[in-house]
């Protein structure tokens, strides 16, 4: 029986092929454009394109289980187009190729991003609505749309379940993500300043448990956010500098402040070719709620994410290894992620 990632060379969706395999899962991968991250791994490689309703029913042929991931993860503020096309549409296809070949369940892939974090006081939960309207940023709403559509898919006979990550960190980045590049700079002594504010951080290998489990044993039509930890940037750079010896930025930007200047860098690191590490987008996140409940994932999956440090020195120890940083990291945890 074969299980059937898209977005599978992505920071999650290598370390979900990683694990499925290990898991003695037969595994297809639905690869757009690049495959480097999955080099090695006993893996079935099918070219092919989510905005390709074709390429998808080739792919999805006797698919058990599909894990959606692929996505455009452009966080500008004028690119809703793109964002429609990949997020929204390309979701869409995905949901007819599962009914098109009968496949038994989609776990899809959404994010806390999702959810309209400005009509839920307290604490954040599955109960806060989705992110519909225009005033969201493109690529909030077209995250929630892309549930719209799983949901539209389970009104015509689907069995799907959507999980709903939190601010992913962890091994196996390749590319990097955005924050993976955060944690680079400070590892680097790169980053002059850090932005005030925090975020709820998540393993991405907590990800991948709590998403494999959904898979296996959640209710059909059922929804689960997958959080960590909540810490401040001026915390994780602590860690980063405890864990590495590289001293931590003094200077802590005020987040009015840094909301002024981030259109200012989005525009300086597009010309240099790089993501912003602060922009309108990362700007907002850092102000939104620190109560992120992930009480119904461990009620009804015993999720139990790990400690934010371990995380911290497993993904600086992974670049390491992977030559990004060259110095010793100061660890009293074994050497191998």
């Amino acid at each position: 029986m074969t299980v059937t990632v898209t977005g599978a060379s992505g920071h999650v969706g290598t370390n979900l092929v990683r694990a499925l395999v290990s898991g003695g899962k037969r595994v297809r991968v639905l690869i757009h454009v690049n495959k480097h991250p999955l080099e090695g791994l006993d893996v079935e490689i099918v070219y092919g394109n989510i905005c390709d309703l074709k390429s998808l029913n080739e792919a999805f042929g006797d698919t058990v289980v599909v894990y959606h991931l692929a996505a455009d993860i452009s966080l500008a503020a004028g690119n809703w187009d793109q964002v429609e096309s990949v997020n929204v549409l390309g979701t869409r296809n995905v949901v007819d190729a599962c009914l098109n070949n009968q496949v038994k369940r989609l776990v899809h892939f959404s994010s806390i991003h999702a959810l309209d974090h400005k009509h839920k006081a307290g604490t954040l939960d599955e109960s806060c609505p989705l992110g519909e309207s225009l005033e969201c940023l493109p690529y909030n709403r077209s995250k929630a749309l892309a549930e719209r559509e799983v949901y539209q898919g389970i009104e015509r006979g689907l069995n799907a379940v959507i999980v709903r990550p939190t601010a992913i960190v962890g091994p196996y980045d390749f590319q990097p993500s955005y924050f993976g590049e955060v944690l680079l700079s400070l590892a680097k002594g790169k980053l002059p300043a850090i932005v005030a504010g925090g975020f709820d951080w998540v393993d991405v290998r907590d990800v991948v448990r709590g998403a494999i489990q959904v898979g296996d044993n959640a209710r059909a039509g059922s929804n689960y956010l997958l959080s960590g930890h909540w810490a401040t940037l001026r915390e994780v750079a602590s860690l980063v500098q405890d864990i590495t010896g590289v001293k931590a930025p003094g200077l802590v930007c005020p987040l009015w402040l840094a909301g002024i200047g981030a259109p200012l860098a989005a525009s300086w690191s597009k010309m240099m070719g790089k993501h912003p590490l602060y922009s309108t987008f990362s700007i907002n996140t850092l102000r939104s709620s620190r109560m992120v409940s992930h009480e119904k994932a461990t009620r009804e999956l015993n999720y139990d994410p790990r400690p934010l440090r371990e995380t911290i020195e497993d993904t600086l120890r992974w670049f390491r290894e992977t030559g990004q940083i060259t110095y010793p990291l100061k660890s009293s945890l074994p050497e191998k992620v």
